[in-house]
C-alpha cells in the first residue's frame, strides 16, 4: 500500500466520472449524522462534525446528503464543519421528501416545491451551484415529466451542475433521460438486497453513477460458517469492510457512500476501500442472491 493510501483509504476505491466531475469512488452518505428516526440535531453534534471532517481527511471527496434529513440539519452541519469547501470535493443533495415526525417520508413533486427546495439547499450549503442535485423520489400525484423538466430548467439555468434520481426504474431513468441528462441514479441495493439488479446493469451500460444506498448489510451472510464469515477470516476484514468491498468490486459504476455518525465507524468503513477480494471470493459472494 502506497504512503497515500494509508493515510487517505478513499483513494484506493478508484474513481468514476460524472459530468465535469470526478470522484473516488467510495464516498460518505450524510444520513445518520441526525437525530434518531432521521429527525432533529444529532445526540452528538460535535462527533458529527469531526465525522465530516476526518471523512475528507480520509480521501472521501463525495459526500451525499438531502434537505429532509434532519430535515436540513445535515446540509446545515456539512457547511459547518466543511465550508469553504476543499477543491474537488463535490457535495451532493436531494429534494421530493418532506417530513412530518421522526421515520415519517411524504413525496412532494411539484415543481414550485422542488425549486424552492434546490435554492434552499444552495443557501444553506454555502453554494452558488449545487454540484449533484438529484429527484429523491418521483411523487406519482405529480406528471412526472414536470418533475424532470423543473429539473432541466435548474440545469440550464446553472443552479445545479448534474442530476440524478433516487428508487427509480429502468423506465423512469428512460423517461427522465427524455428530457434531462441524468448522471446517476440511487437505488437501494447490498448483498442482500439486489431487487435493482436491472437498473445497475441500465446504469453500467450507459456509464451512469449507480450510488446503492443502504450499502453496509450481509445479514445472515456474516453468521458462523456463512459466505461473508468465510471471508472474513480469510481477509481479516470485518463484515462491513467484505460487504463495502464487494459493491466495489461489482460494478465500475458503483459508488458506495456509507454513513455513520461514529468516526471509528467512518475509519472502518474507509479502509473497506483498501480491501482486495478474489474473483473466487467475489463470485460466492454475487451467488448467495
Amino acid at each position: 500500500m502506497s504512503p497515500l493510501a494509508a493515510t487517505q483509504p478513499a483513494f484506493s476505491s478508484g474513481t468514476f466520472r460524472f459530468a465535469d466531475l470526478e470522484v473516488h469512488r467510495l464516498g460518505f452518505g450524510a444520513m445518520r449524522i441526525t437525530g434518531p428516526g432521521v429527525w432533529d440535531e444529532p445526540r452528538d453534534r460535535a462527533e458529527c462534525i469531526r465525522v465530516l471532517r476526518r471523512a475528507v481527511e480520509l480521501g472521501v471527496d463525495f459526500i451525499d446528503t438531502a434537505d429532509s434529513y434532519g430535515p436540513y440539519i445535515s446540509e446545515d452541519l456539512i457547511r459547518e464543519a466543511l465550508h469553504p469547501y476543499p477543491d474537488g470535493l463535490v457535495v451532493a443533495t436531494k429534494a421530493g421528501l418532506t417530513r412530518t415526525g421522526p421515520g415519517q417520508w411524504h413525496p412532494v413533486g411539484r415543481p414550485e416545491y422542488l425549486r424552492q427546495e434546490c435554492e434552499m439547499s444552495m443557501r444553506r450549503l454555502g453554494v452558488e451551484r449545487i454540484d449533484l442535485w438529484q429527484l429523491h423520489r418521483i411523487d406519482p400525484k405529480v406528471a412526472a415529466d414536470e418533475q424532470f423538466g423543473v429539473m432541466k430548467e435548474l440545469l440550464d439555468e446553472g443552479k445545479v451542475r448534474s442530476v440524478g434520481l433516487s428508487e427509480v426504474s429502468v423506465a423512469d431513468i428512460e423517461a427522465a433521460r427524455r428530457i434531462v441528462p441524468v448522471v446517476t441514479v440511487q437505488n437501494l441495493y447490498n448483498l442482500t438486497n439486489r431487487q435493482s439488479e436491472e437498473v445497475l446493469e441500465y446504469a453500467e451500460r450507459e456509464q451512469i453513477g449507480f450510488i446503492p444506498w443502504f450499502p453496509i448489510a450481509s445479514g445472515e451472510l456474516a453468521n458462523e460458517g456463512g459466505p461473508v464469515d468465510k471471508i472474513v477470516k480469510e481477509t481479516g476484514a470485518t463484515p462491513a469492510q467484505i460487504a463495502l468491498a464487494w459493491l466495489l468490486a461489482r460494478s465500475p459504476v458503483m459508488l458506495p457512500i456509507p454513513g455513520t455518525s461514529s468516526v471509528s465507524h467512518l475509519e472502518e468503513n474507509c479502509a473497506a476501500a483498501a480491501v482486495r477480494l478474489t474473483p473466487e471470493q467475489v463470485d460466492s459472494l454475487s451467488a448467495t442472491n
